[in-house]
């Protein structure tokens, strides 16, 4: 319920910011309409939103994959199964990422509106770097520097390691376990407080926008909408689909007439962890055994989003556009690299999927405001990316288990039957 009317507010709040933004562009310019309302009122609280996520960014990733990756002991247990589910949960992913990416160079969601004016300060896109500078500038030399600039994917690399040595040590590292964890849920916390305020942040920037550029932005952010939900039907019908066709060799029917109940509870919690008990019932009811089951699933809710990949990819460029910025392969390339790894610890968690996205913006220097204008729209996008990420985990779980001999494909097919 907290859920629902925090996003009807900031549906409210996006109506509003649209009505008072339009009726603001067609008032002469003053001091008032300038100094008091624009640069004031509606900067203090549009800015301070925008500032208030940044802020979160650095502490929210470092401890939340931190904890993601320090509780994977099933991973080394499992082995072999941790190891096919990872690899196809981050090229899934790093797929979706070039998807997105793709189709915003291709189709320029953001082209026709310009908000270089609109701009808070330079925007500094890197210099051109080689490949293999790009991977070795992953490695942080200095770690609290790193964290400190907000080097995303330094940040991110340290943190993994972090993760991964307490993970190793074991029951001699469960006093820090228990710092992180504790330190993650009281960033969580924080990241609540501050969504209480995103009504009023997302209002200032939305009218803010609409004053300066006008009802141009509507036909823009329907734009982006349409490219978002075109990357999700891509990556559903070609990767999802190639990948069960290939790995699974089964028909994906019977799976497709169970996941409807899974999409039932995707589509009105838009949360992947709500969906994981329908996940693994219906999982067993296609003869998925319970060792593959228990651990793909649950796995798949913390690093598997490939939804939410495709709205960052799409967003990031889209951003890009409407600021007049131009992304060259270098961006791109951390983009990809950033989302990916980033998903590690941020899927299933509530309220973080701006957090996650202004990191991405961060990572390539792109204005943090942009984000205003996608907020208005998150929930809509929300309900189908959670039903990508969610599919996503139970078509890799159908291919381990096929692949491990964990598949009764008897009874899997039986379904199909039962159907006809």
């Amino acid at each position: 319920m907290k859920k629902s009317t925090l996003t009807g507010k900031i549906l409210i709040g996006l109506f509003l910011g649209f009505i008072f933004g339009i009726s603001l562009k067609h008032i002469p310019s003053s001091y008032i309409k300038d100094t008091v309302i624009l640069d004031g009122f509606l900067k203090i609280l549009g800015n301070g939103f925008t500032a208030a996520i940044k802020m979160m960014v650095v502490p929210l990733v470092f401890v939340s994959l931190i904890c993601g990756t320090a509780s994977m002991g099933d991973v080394k247990k499992l082995g072999r199964i941790g190891g096919k589910t990872m690899l196809f949960y981050l090229l899934t992913t790093a797929i979706a990422i070039i998807i997105a990416l793709f189709l915003g160079i291709m189709l320029k969601p953001g082209e026709g509106l310009d908000m270089s004016n609109m701009m808070s300060g330079e925007v500094a896109i890197g210099e051109a770097k080689s490949l293999v500078d790009i991977i070795l500038n992953i490695i942080p030399t200095n770690p609290i520097q790193s964290l400190a600039n907000g080097e995303m994917l330094q940040v991110i690399f340290f943190a993994l390691l972090t993760g991964v040595a307490l993970n190793i040590v074991g029951k001699n590292a469960e006093p820090i376990k228990v710092i992180f964890e504790s330190a993650n849920e009281v960033c969580m916390k924080m990241v609540n407080l501050i969504m209480l305020f995103a009504p009023y942040g997302v209002f200032a920037l939305v009218a803010n926008t609409f004053a300066t550029v006008g009802s141009e932005a509507i036909i823009a952010l329907l734009k982006y909408i349409l490219v978002v939900l075109l990357g999700m039907i891509i990556h559903v019908t070609m990767v999802y689909g190639g990948l069960f066709k290939i790995f699974a060799k089964q028909s994906i029917k019977p799976f497709l007439s169970k996941f409807a109940r899974v999409a039932a509870v995707t589509f009105s919690t838009a949360s992947s962890n709500a969906s994981v008990p329908v996940s693994l019932e219906i999982m067993e009811e296609l003869g998925v055994g319970k060792t593959t089951r228990s651990f793909t699933i649950p796995m798949g809710a913390t690093i598997n989003m490939d939804g939410t990949a495709i709205m960052q990819g799409v967003a990031a460029l889209f951003i890009a556009q409407i600021y007049g910025i131009d992304l060259g392969v270098n961006s791109m390339i951390t983009i990809v690299l950033t989302a990916t790894l980033a998903s590690i610890g941020t899927a299933g968690v509530p309220g973080v999927g701006m957090i996650m996205l202004s990191m991405v913006l961060t990572s390539v220097g792109l204005p943090l405001e942009g984000i205003g204008l996608i907020m208005g729209v998150e929930r809509i996008i929300d309900m189908f990316r959670t039903t990508v990420n969610v599919m996503g985990d139970n078509i890799v779980t159908l291919i381990i288990a096929n692949s491990e001999k964990d598949l009764n494909l008897d009874e899997y097919n039986n379904k199909i039957k039962e159907r006809i």
